[in-house]
């Protein structure tokens, strides 16, 4: 019965998609563009040296730099704490690639990996303080707040969730190795490659699924609602032309930012897949960080207004 539905819905989308071509067209085009323009040179870099890092058994490096105070706040490894700065300073899906990777490294268990893919995944600084705050806000004031709320919000529910997932603060496990070829660069390059294609393709596939609900010759409101949780950039852009007020818009788009949207979430689960992290508590998590940070700006923009 649940196959017969879906196949039904796919069905279905696909003769949608061919009475609306011009919706099909506009949507992958846009699609295309943002992940072309703005995805591709600004993961690819991370991309490459945090697989070149775990490929040499380097990353130690950077988690000796920060995983003193890191293992204290989080209570994760040493190696953990690799996680944890990818995922809050390279934006999506790095924080869930690195946490699956070390997983399936034998860095860290698979306990650990799963609690780290609870709070370490979230947009990064620079999209937040150049989508975010100058594009879809236009007020350089919200900078500053904005990004703290945005960055404590999923430590806040890592405090609730930590309990969850037992597991030993485990000892920091050195890989590194003495010399290596230019054919683990060669790997490197394609694993990132491989990683941008499934995130462009998650990327059109919902700009597709976002231009068609926006052609549909019926105005539903609570779809139109809705529409944002799809993909956060373009839901960040609908939010903005509702033209809301500041009391109802900064909270809206704090929430769609700590979420991610649903393209996100595809997007991280396709990364886990090989670590085999469960989905549905990772949105859960994601849903509670986006309450959290909605909550924190109403709390802003109502000490603010005093």
């Amino acid at each position: 019965m649940n196959r017969n539905l879906k196949g039904i819905g796919i069905v279905l989308l696909f003769v949608f998609m061919l009475v609306s071509p011009k919706a099909v067209f506009t949507g992958a085009s846009e699609g295309l563009l943002l992940w072309f323009q703005i995805i591709l040179p600004t993961l690819f870099p991370f991309l490459l040296i945090t697989n070149l890092l775990l490929a040499t058994g380097n990353m130690h490096l950077i988690s000796s730099a920060f995983g003193t105070i890191l293992t204290r706040i989080f209570h994760v490894s040493p190696n953990g704490s690799f996680a944890v700065v990818t995922g809050f300073l390279c934006g999506y899906p790095m924080g869930a690639k690195t946490a699956a990777d070390l997983t399936a490294s034998g860095y860290i268990s698979k306990k650990e990996g799963e609690y780290l893919l609870s709070f370490c995944n979230n947009s990064s600084p620079v999209f937040i303080l150049n989508f975010v705050v100058w594009k879809s806000l236009g007020n350089d004031t919200l900078l500053i707040p904005t990004l703290v709320i945005l960055m404590i919000s999923p430590m806040v529910v890592s405090f609730f969730t930590r309990k969850n997932y037992r597991f030993e603060n485990e000892k920091e496990v050195h890989y590194s190795k003495a010399s290596w070829s230019f054919q683990e660069i060669d790997d490197c390059i394609m694993d990132s490659f491989e990683t941008l294609v499934k995130v462009g393709g998650y990327i059109i596939l919902f700009s597709v699924l976002l231009s068609l609900s926006e052609s549909l010759p019926v105005h539903i409101p609570a779809l139109q609602a809705l529409l944002p949780l799809l993909e956060v950039t373009n839901g960040l852009v609908l939010l903005r032309e509702m033209e809301l007020p500041l009391k109802f818009l900064y909270p809206a788009i704090l929430g769609l930012t700590s979420f991610g949207g649903f393209c996100a979430a595809a997007q991280t689960q396709c990364m886990v897949q090989k670590a085999g992290f469960p989905i549905l508590p990772y949105i859960a998590q994601k849903l509670a960080a986006a309450l959290t940070a909605s909550l924190l700006g109403c709390l802003y923009l109502g000490i603010a207004a005093k």
